[in-house]
């Protein structure tokens, strides 16, 4: 018989090892977990630096904000997800990919003109560093990280240098107890003549207060979302 001229199929070698997760790529359109009407107003939160877009503080927001009407978008950064994948607990991206994480989001949700944008501590604060690039409707700062606990003042000069020029419609939810920045220290910053602060009475950087002010967290949360809520729909909380 004639030879068919085929050698013989190889035996199949060692699995290929498992590759650990991986960040998307730069560009990648986020994934969103939606809250509330479609046709609603949309905005956009990110997260903080520790804790994922489910987190319960985002969770409690949302589900409050749906509520009354809005639309909540929440979205992770490219670290928090490859951490939500597997891969251990990665150190939040450079500012530069934080930046481009945002504005992809805002195109992904149809543009600035669309959307209003912000989020917990880290996620607000890079969102107020794209708010007027992106032209967004409007910026709510849940906590917003004026200098970190015991750093130099030369942080918060870091952290509040763009906020001086800021042009968007800005609303900051921050506690009165918040080691990131309180009244007093927040008095002494110049802000943008757009940028309100509403004040959570005993409220620390979550908002949550101490049990000997009589207040529960769930009352500062609903204070928070009542003044989010009148804030994108243009009304006095």
């Amino acid at each position: 018989m004639a030879a068919s001229g085929r050698r013989p199929a190889a035996p199949p070698g060692p699995a290929d090892p498992p590759r650990p997760p991986q960040a998307p790529e730069p560009g990648t359109p986020p994934e969103f977990l939606f809250d509330g009407p479609q046709q609603g107003p949309t905005l956009v939160l990110a997260h903080g630096a520790g804790a994922p877009m489910d987190s319960p503080f985002l969770a409690a927001m949302a589900a409050g904000l749906a509520a009354r009407g809005l639309r909540v978008a929440r979205f992770e950064f490219p670290y928090m997800r490859a951490r939500r994948l597997g891969g251990g607990r990665k150190a939040p991206d450079r500012e530069p990919e934080l930046r481009r994480s945002w504005l992809a989001a805002i195109a992904a949700l149809g543009g600035g003109g669309r959307v209003w944008i912000g989020g917990k501590s880290m996620g607000g604060r890079i969102a107020s560093m794209v708010a007027d690039e992106a032209a967004v409707r409007g910026l709510v700062c849940l906590g917003y990280p004026f200098r970190p606990p015991g750093a130099a003042p030369a942080a918060a000069e870091k952290r509040t240098a763009h906020l001086r020029h800021l042009r968007t419609p800005a609303l900051i939810v921050q506690g009165t107890r918040d080691a990131f920045g309180g009244p007093s220290e927040v008095a002494g910053y110049e802000l943008a003549a757009g940028i309100r602060i509403h004040w959570i009475d005993d409220g620390d950087h979550s908002l949550a207060p101490r049990k000997s002010s009589g207040r529960t967290a769930a009352q500062t949360l609903a204070e928070a979302v009542a003044a989010v809520a009148a804030f994108v729909r243009g009304e006095k909380d």
